[in-house]
């Protein structure tokens, strides 16, 4: 297929893809697993004004305002927005990253199930990881980022924020990986390499860093068709007991003695 053609279809996926959410989704009315409906009506739906949301949203302005640029070193499956990889941090907060409502969310998420260590794969601009980090303030964040300069960019921004805790690791996904051993984490969170042969061999990895009380947090579940086809096999694992499909992410829980069910909500 020539490259236009795949490039303009790979552009419209998402259309389609949100097309067949709504049409899939269900609100609270629909839901009768307790934990999942208590999840979706106290963290997911709740529209709560938290102090830290006034932390998060200064981080973010500092960022807009932030002309410096960074060159990029992209180990994924690249942009759709920009042609160069060097990239003025403006614009990347404005184009790239978590977006308010799904930092906000991240922190939502960290602040009720208080995970002591989380990790998260693919740090950018840290928007994030600062989340993360604010959320539950007696654990701690391990960041990796592939991009050595946004990395450096970022680990000075979380101790800027005076976020400590939170810590940045300039490498590459699989080699970090490598050296896990048999280190285990309460939340994942999955942002980078949006191909499927990558979040496939993510997901077989790091559920072994998993315990039953554990949290992955998927980012773009459709962002391509062959995201999608990753996200439906990761729900088929064995070891997945609840998948909650939310459009822009996926969440996996691996509960002991919950009947295996998968969820498409809307929030």
């Amino acid at each position: 297929m020539k490259s236009w053609l795949r490039d303009f279809k790979d552009r419209l996926y998402p259309i389609w893809a949100f097309g067949r959410f709504i049409i899939r989704s269900r609100n609270k009315h629909g839901v009768h697993s307790p934990f999942v409906y208590d999840l979706l009506t106290q963290v997911l739906s709740d529209t709560s004004k938290y102090s830290d949301y006034v932390l998060l949203d200064q981080f973010r302005s500092t960022l807009r305002h932030d002309t410096s640029f960074i060159e990029i070193t992209d180990f994924g499956a690249g942009s759709r927005i920009f042609k160069s990889n060097r990239r003025q941090v403006k614009q990347l907060v404005r184009h790239v990253g978590a977006t308010p409502y799904r930092q906000k969310l991240l922190w939502r998420l960290a602040n009720h199930f208080e995970p002591i260590k989380t990790l998260e794969l693919g740090t950018h601009l840290g928007l994030g990881t600062a989340a993360l980090q604010l959320g539950c303030l007696k654990g701690t964040v391990t960041s990796v980022e592939g991009c050595p300069a946004l990395a450096k960019h970022t680990a000075h921004n979380m101790l800027t924020l005076g976020l400590e805790k939170a810590r940045i690791i300039p490498n590459r996904f699989e080699d970090f990986l490598k050296g896990l051993e048999q280190e285990k984490f309460d939340l994942i969170y999955v942002d980078g390499n949006h191909t499927q042969e990558a979040t496939l061999s993510y997901f077989n990895q790091l559920k072994n860093h998993c315990h039953q009380k554990s949290i992955m947090i998927f980012d773009d579940i459709h962002w391509s068709a062959e995201m999608s086809q990753a996200w439906a096999l990761m729900q088929k694992d064995p070891s997945v007991t609840v998948s909650i499909d939310l459009f822009f992410w996926g969440l996996i829980f691996f509960r002991p003695g919950q009947v295996k069910e998968h969820f498409v909500l809307r929030v």
